[in-house]
């Protein structure tokens, strides 16, 4: 919490509330001392305005030496107490002092008798005023430690949901990476010049994912050249067996995703849907806008003998279960992953905020 009068909005709010009190005071000292208006008000208005501030300066200093916690409870009330009466003695002494000085003006209009009830009252209002003032500035404490502690949980969850992410993140390329090796060395033996194009292709994948691993997001634009240069390695291995097509909205393509979060699904429609029919089949990549959802499709053709569950069993559970990870991390309640297998066709959906910049 700020001291009083540090910003320009909250010294006019402090310093209205004071002349509301001081208004009040005015009316209640012009009914007990049977004096006009205008004398009261002449006389509690100035000192009142005077003790709010110096009053609140000496609060706020006072419970920012003695935080809560710090020091034993009754300490800090009998702190706050000895204050709060040294406080109300010296508002006394102003008020009787300003009071005599209007006095002395020998005016109708100026100065009020003072009797010992109602300097009892004046003194017990500024124990009490004193005792608030230290009260709420214990309180924003509070609240400001509370504010703090729920930041540096948000920061501390962040950051474990960062290296969550970098950790699936890391997931995905070597095992990638070792596929398409043992592709090429299969097809070193069998096909050289196959294997070269699949080199260089492999080549271009790793350049166009390392420009992109240290982004967090990347557009959906970006993440299709990825897998365009992927199924252009595939291509080298299974020839005209792989079907490739899209169907992307134009407006879809400059929405945000996580890097490489198409590239699981695509090699698991090849690998467990391409791979096992002798006469291939097509791998079709569909996304569009869905109001305030993108929603991004990865159909392949599947053998209609094999069971319901091939698709997802993907080495060491790495596939869908690391895409759906990272998506619960990305966008916490907020995507979903869902997979269907109908008519010879398997299909993988995801549903998530369709951002185009980041939060």
């Amino acid at each position: 919490m700020a001291p009083p009068l540090s910003n320009r909005r909250g010294a006019l709010l402090y310093l209205l509330a004071w002349l509301l009190i001081g208004v009040a005071l005015g009316g209640i000292c012009a009914a007990l001392a049977a004096a006009r208006l205008v004398n009261a008000l002449l006389l509690t208005v100035p000192t009142t305005v005077v003790y709010g501030i110096a009053a609140g300066f000496s609060a706020y200093y006072l419970c920012h030496a003695n935080p809560i916690g710090t020091r034993p409870p009754a300490l800090i009330v009998l702190m706050v107490a000895a204050a709060a009466v040294l406080a109300g003695f010296m508002w006394l002494a102003v008020l009787q002092g300003f009071n005599e000085l209007c006095l002395s003006f020998a005016v109708d209009w100026a100065g009020v008798n003072l009797s010992a009830e109602l300097t009892a009252l004046l003194f017990a209002l500024g124990v009490l005023l004193y005792g608030l003032l230290a009260a709420l500035h214990y309180l924003a404490i509070e609240l400001d430690r509370a504010r703090n502690a729920e930041r540096r949980e948000l920061e501390s969850r962040v950051t474990a949901q960062e290296a969550e992410l970098r950790m699936l993140r890391m997931q995905i390329d070597p095992h990638f990476l070792f596929n398409s090796l043992n592709s090429i060395s299969a097809l070193t033996s069998q096909d050289p010049r196959a294997a070269r194009d699949m080199t260089l292709q492999l080549a271009s994948f790793c350049r166009h994912s390392l420009a992109l691993a240290a982004q967090r997001k990347v557009t959906l634009e970006q993440e299709m050249t990825l897998i365009r240069h992927f199924l252009a390695i595939e291509k080298v291995r299974f020839g005209e067996r792989l079907v490739t097509e899209e169907a992307l909205e134009r407006g879809a393509l400059a929405c945000l995703v996580p890097p490489m979060i198409i590239q699981p699904l695509v090699e698991n429609a090849i690998k467990h849907g391409i791979g096992g029919l002798p006469e291939g089949g097509l791998v079709l990549v569909a996304a569009w806008r869905d109001r305030d959802s993108l929603r991004i499709t990865v159909s392949n053709a599947v053998d209609p003998a094999a069971g319901s569950g091939t698709r997802l069993r993907s080495d060491n559970g790495i596939g869908l279960v690391n895409v759906r990870h990272r998506l619960a991390c990305a966008y916490p309640n907020a995507a979903s992953l869902t997979w269907k297998r109908e008519e010879g066709t398997f299909a993988v959906d995801i549903v998530l905020p369709a951002q185009l910049g980041e939060a």
